[in-house]
């Protein structure tokens, strides 16, 4: 594989995924759309959640396809998926039972996309910089962060929720063209999976890591779930604003600073990323200010900027190449696990207490996720005597 980063393919592929983003990216203001329903915190949380319910139980599959059969035949699958999924939303007017069942349809595309589209990347970053590339990559991911907000904020600003799911529908629809020229690396189908899907992720090495994976992505609900009722509620800040923020520096650190997991090692600099996402969580609590509501925004944005790919690179690294679907069906899936745990449960916080202390809660699950991450990979790597 060549050592260059910005091969065609790893290009293309992460164009798809940016316009595969922005139409995911919008969904921040999609319990909007429910509390114009008459949906409450709960059941926000729930449906929002819903999705992830087919997400899950949809990856072994997709892990185990993509294995065996290659990356791009799914990719297209699930673009088409997307695009119908998305152009349904406009046929919802209350909650009920069609709801859900979208929701559990949609989660199924995106599970495709996303573990797919990141594992096509994976394929083509040589290992040497596999921390930077994939932090590179995942700047298609940030940017839609990014912008999904503030676009939505002007579609639905001008217009309603049916224009703003037509919109979201076009994006996906862009991605799928581009997806079309996708062609899988040379080596992906070199040699078939040597064992069973839930024997090649329950190794003992990969273990922590799907702990802390879960950790990060409950974590996430507090704000990708939460922060549009909390904005309506208290009226301070915008959702546009706290990730425009969260995104942009982000990918400022990728762009600039991609190279520092690499150079320090991924562990070393995962606890640093990962406390100033729980120190973020503590400003929104106390935020009172739009200018507070941009620095939660920057804290967590660090955070994410290198957590996420520090996370990504461990998996691809711990990970049998032959089974590097399957470990990726497994990192990503988990993202889906935080939302269907974590947004019921931190929805039930902010009914029963505050969005002070969903937030606080968040924060310290953080802290207390990470000490237990560290002690269980340390006795996870290390030899056994002889």
């Amino acid at each position: 594989m060549a050592e260059r980063l910005l091969t065609r393919p790893f290009v293309l592929a992460a164009a798809a995924t940016f316009t595969h983003g922005m139409a995911w990216a919008l969904f921040v203001h999609f319990p909007g759309f429910l509390d114009d329903l008459g949906a409450s915190e709960v059941i926000i949380g729930l449906i929002v959640g819903f999705a992830a319910v087919a997400s899950i139980a949809v990856r072994p599959w997709v892990g185990r396809a993509m294995d065996r059969r290659g990356r791009r035949p799914l990719i297209i699958a699930g673009n088409v998926l997307n695009v119908l999924t998305l152009l349904i939303y406009l046929l919802i007017s209350r909650i009920d039972g069609w709801i859900y069942a979208l929701r559990i349809v949609h989660g199924l595309s995106e599970a495709v996309l996303f573990t797919v589209l990141f594992t096509f990347a994976a394929d083509w970053v040589p290992a040497q910089k596999r921390t930077q590339g994939l932090a590179l990559f995942g700047v298609a991911g940030m940017l839609p962060i990014a912008l999904g907000g503030l676009v939505g904020d002007v579609v639905l600003g001008r217009w309603d929720f049916d224009v703003f799911f037509l919109v979201a529908a076009g994006f996906a629809a862009a991605s799928l063209v581009i997806s079309l020229y996708l062609h899988d690396a040379p080596h992906v189908a070199e040699q078939p999976p040597a064992r069973g899907f839930v024997e090649s992720i329950t190794g003992g090495h990969l273990l922590p890591l799907w702990w802390i994976t879960f950790v990060f992505s409950f974590v996430l609900t507090a704000y990708f779930t939460f922060l549009k009722t909390f904005v309506d509620e208290t009226g301070i800040g915008s959702v546009g604003l706290f990730f425009a923020f969260y995104a942009g520096t982000a990918i400022v650190l990728r762009l600039t600073l991609g190279w520092v997991p690499d150079r320090v090692g991924p562990k070393r600099a995962l606890g640093p990323a990962m406390l100033f996402l729980s120190a973020g969580l503590v400003v929104l609590a106390a935020a009172t200010s739009a200018s507070a509501v941009a620095l939660a925004g920057l804290l967590c944005g660090i955070g994410h900027g290198y957590t996420f790919p520090i996370l990504y690179a461990l998996t691809v690294s711990r990970a049998r190449v032959a089974e590097r679907g399957a470990a990726m069906a497994v990192y990503t899936g988990l993202f889906d696990a935080g939302t269907l745990v974590g947004g019921p449960l931190l929805g039930v916080l902010i009914r029963w207490f505050s969005y002070d202390t969903m937030f606080l809660s968040a924060a310290a699950f953080v802290v207390v996720g990470l000490g237990l991450f560290a002690v269980w990979d340390k006795e996870a790597l290390e030899p056994v005597a002889t």
